[in-house]
């Protein structure tokens, strides 16, 4: 049960059938929260909207429209002017009632609605590069990715999770030819190979080269340069990938599908997205190469899809891969999740899909901003364990999964994030992870110290009994959890969830400094236990979307 939803249903109703019946004319009714509740629950600027419509002043209009209402069977209690013609209204306390019992009795599953239909969505985050280790900007995408697509699951979305493995193109090409580098290097010595100038210098080269002698000696030596570089590919990528998989599975992110990007080429999906840019007359060749023109769509110049040499570039693999989303898999909305350097390319997207006949605003760009790991208050580059480069992994180890996590949701994805290391492991409330945790163990807490009582909850507990602004304020907040999973699923920011529960946590707290609810009114008792289950369950439920543990003792 959506409460918000169902009191916006009946105020919407009210405006529409007293603007039908004061024949003021018709607009969009828009429902908004007053900043300051003694503006009333909820207000419409219906009476400005209609100024010139009706040709009369907004407060005269804003008059005929309250004279108009009827609001029997509804929350409205009632309602008033204000200003120069804002209509606000008040609800009566049954609201509150109705919304706790659907908590109590919905449990697990409060929170969850349908505004999503069914609708197939995909949501593709993370996608690294299997040639080497995950960052931080992988490991931000990946808790922005993950929770995002588990509160699409929640708002009634038929959810995809996927991970787009670079196994073909360029990248590749240089990772064949670091991994032949350093396999020749191990068997003959550093100068009897030269390594690529822009090659992978990592440690992990090295190994998979160590390794792979290990197995195979120097029975590539003498082979092929195309069989040798084959060869310690297919031994090494899939190391990778499998790495990726392992990585995530720490970070609580499992995949729907791991989509390769070899399988496009192989079926033919990338030259016949390139025929079908050429049948739009958006594409021209120039210098040998095959370009399409993307200032059409917004960019300082156009981008090449084939090179000179024949082999199609990134962005054009990149489009033919969501051609298949869309036209083979028929998703009815993609979100990918991109890092700050893929700003540019986002208007390429939208316009290439446009091209080639696919609705571009079914394609969704959640861009991210860079992460700045801090330490002692200052910049920290190097992993305290290995003295390197932090990796997810890295970070992971040092802080654990439900921090890293929390952390990473705790800003818009388009905010830059200082990322406290310190903060992140502090077993205090400044810690926000710790704070709303601590919040979930009290609870947990308080419900066993009762049952060692023999007070256990009944499910007739009189709700009416919590007047207490404490109370009533919590109250709030917990059933508001549906309309927030909805705002999420609107927005595409699911960092509402995190300052949400942080929210809920401090409104607990609150309400357990003011409430004692062990009291001498046992009614009054059974109905603060009914509140600390219903907080409880609302935690666990947001914890849930976060994939964040819930202890039940700190």
């Amino acid at each position: 049960m959506n409460i918000i939803s169902k009191i916006k249903d009946q105020i919407e109703t009210t405006v529409a059938n007293a603007l039908a019946k004061a024949e003021l004319g018709s607009t969009d009714i828009e429902i908004e929260i007053p900043a300051d509740r003694k503006n009333g629950d909820f207000s419409v600027n219906t009476a400005m909207k209609l100024t010139k419509i009706a040709k009369r002043p907004p407060r005269e209009i804003a008059t005929a429209l309250v004279d108009a209402m009827q609001t029997e069977g509804t929350y409205i209690d009632k309602i008033e002017i204000a200003g120069p013609g804002f209509i606000n209204f008040y609800l009566n306390d049954a609201w509150r009632y109705d919304g706790l019992k659907a908590v109590l009795a919905e449990g697990e599953n409060f929170g969850k609605t349908d505004i999503g239909n069914g609708k197939k969505v995909m949501v593709e985050f993370v996608s690294a590069n299997p040639t080497g280790p995950m960052h931080m900007g992988n490991a931000r995408g990946g808790a922005l990715g993950d929770t995002l697509a588990n509160a699409l699951s929640w708002a009634g979305f038929d959810v995809t999770k996927e991970f787009y493995v670079n196994d073909a193109g360029a990248q590749i090409e240089k990772f064949a030819k670091s991994l032949e580098a350093r396999y020749i290097q191990q068997l003959k010595g550093d100068d009897a190979f030269e390594f690529p100038e822009d090659g992978y210098q990592g440690d992990d080269i090295r190994e998979h080269a160590k390794n792979f002698i290990e197995i195979n000696g120097d029975k590539y030596l003498d082979s092929t340069e195309q069989e040798r570089r084959d060869a310690l590919v297919a031994y090494a990528l899939e190391l990778n990938v499998q790495g990726l998989v392992d990585g995530l599975a720490k970070y609580r992110i499992f995949y729907d599908v791991w989509f390769r990007e070899s399988t496009i080429h192989a079926n033919g999906e990338v030259a016949q997205t390139i025929e079908d840019l050429k049948k739009s007359g958006i594409t021209y060749e120039k210098d040998g190469a095959l370009w399409i023109k993307t200032t059409q769509f917004g960019s300082e110049k156009d981008e090449v899809l084939i090179r000179a040499n024949g082999i199609p570039t990134y962005f054009a693999v990149d489009i033919a891969y969501h051609k298949n989303k869309f036209a083979v898999r028929g998703f009815d909305k993609v979100i990918n999740v991109w890092g700050a350097d893929h700003h540019g390319h986002v208007a390429r997207m939208k316009g290439a899909m446009d091209a080639i006949g696919i609705d571009s605003s079914k394609l969704e760009i959640v861009i991210m901003q860079l992460v700045r790991l801090m330490r002692n208050g200052e910049v920290a580059r190097m992993s305290k364990r290995t003295g390197k480069m932090i990796t997810m992994n890295d970070l992971i180890d040092e802080i654990g999964c439900d921090a890293a996590r929390f952390f990473f949701n705790l800003r818009q994805a388009g905010s830059h994030l200082d990322f406290d290391l310190d903060l992140a492991i502090a077993q205090n409330s400044d810690n926000p992870v710790f704070y709303v945790q601590y919040a979930h163990a009290r609870i947990c807490s308080i419900i066993r110290t009762l049952e060692a009582e023999g007070i256990t909850l009944n499910a007739d507990a009189d709700l009416k009994l919590l007047t207490d602004p404490a109370e009533a304020a919590l109250i709030e907040k917990l059933i508001s959890l549906p309309d927030e999973i909805n705002q999420v699923a609107e927005t595409l920011e699911p960092s509402r969830l995190t300052r949400y529960v942080l929210d809920l946590a401090a409104l607990f707290h609150s309400f357990y400094n003011s409430c004692k609810v062990n009291c001498e009114d046992a009614a009054l008792t059974q109905a603060r236990l009914a509140l600390v289950h219903a907080t409880r369950t609302v935690i666990r439920n947001v914890f849930d979307i976060l994939k964040i543990t819930a202890p039940e003792k700190m």
